[in-house]
């Protein structure tokens, strides 16, 4: 029926067609606005819609690897006005033409795709639907203005499954991450070491090389200012102030002790007289 009829008057709505028969032989399509019509012998039996429709489609099919997933599927559609008797006399339900078709297509191409890579093929599976849809649909009067696959849901256990795998996979990767970064700063901390080495060693050769420059002036300057020294002088001279210098250095804060075996037993002894003796003298002190 029309969209507004009053026996011979009738209104056909904006992006809407009406279908006009005269007893029961098709006449002429009725755009919109307001039209005449010889009533009853003439009458409008039927529109059709302009606007671009859409079909949501739920396929449950199964992949290569044996897993079933839900595929939703939605289907935007459009009649062609020029087709538009085609449109409504060859076809009695729309929906379910289209619906078959798309299950056809997708439970064909899905079987052939694990299920990692449905997912990343789903524009591809999309065109394949639309390229079987718009050569299907269109002798039936209807365009195919496009097809999206929305969402592949696979069941929640698959789900939780894939979600440990993508888990450990990061897991993994971070832990190799840093790995990588620890035997980075070990072997930056062993060049460092190595450098510091190196120049220590360096420091050290120079230091050593200065002393012995220094003691070859030194031996220089007393042989040609004390007439008659031999260098066996100069170098006893020399060993004997580094020796008082090293004492002083190190009598502030250290002890020397002998080193022989019965060292011990001696110092013991020393010990045992120093304390006896002082004992013995706090006893014959008197003040009084």
């Amino acid at each position: 029926m029309s969209d507004t009829s009053i026996c011979c008057i009738t209104c056909v709505q904006t992006k809407t067609v009406a279908v006009v028969e005269r007893l029961g032989a098709f006449v002429t399509l009725a755009g919109p606005g307001l039209h005449c019509l010889a009533w009853p012998i003439t009458t409008v039996v039927g529109t059709l819609s302009l606007r671009i429709q859409q079909l949501d489609i739920m396929v449950e099919t199964k992949t290569k690897d044996n897993v079933f997933v839900q595929v939703a599927v939605s289907v935007q559609y459009q009649v062609i006005l020029e087709e538009a008797y085609s449109a409504f006399y060859r076809l009695s339900n729309v929906t379910q033409q289209i619906s078959a078709y798309v299950f056809d297509v997708v439970r064909s191409t899905v079987p052939r795709i694990d299920l990692d890579d449905v997912f990343v093929e789903k524009h591809e599976i999309a065109q394949q639907v639309k390229a079987q849809l718009l050569k299907e649909m269109d002798e039936y009067g209807y365009n195919i203005v496009d097809v999206l696959v929305v969402d592949i849901d696979p069941a929640r256990k698959v789900k939780d499954s894939m979600n440990q795998i993508n888990a450990s996979k990061r897991l993994r990767a971070a832990a190799h991450y840093k790995a990588e970064a620890d035997k980075i700063r070990q072997v930056k901390a062993a060049e460092a070491t190595a450098e510091a080495t190196y120049l220590s060693g360096v420091g050290v050769a120079r230091q050593r090389q200065a002393i012995v420059d220094g003691l070859k002036n030194s031996v220089n300057d007393f042989q040609k200012d004390v007439k008659g020294t031999s260098s066996t002088d100069v170098m006893d001279i020399l060993l004997l102030t580094q020796y008082f210098d090293l004492l002083k250095d190190v009598g502030a804060n250290t002890i020397y002790l002998r080193s022989g075996p019965d060292e011990v037993a001696n110092l013991k002894m020393d010990l045992h007289k120093s304390v006896g003796q002082g004992g013995n003298r706090s006893k014959s002190t008197s003040f009084f």
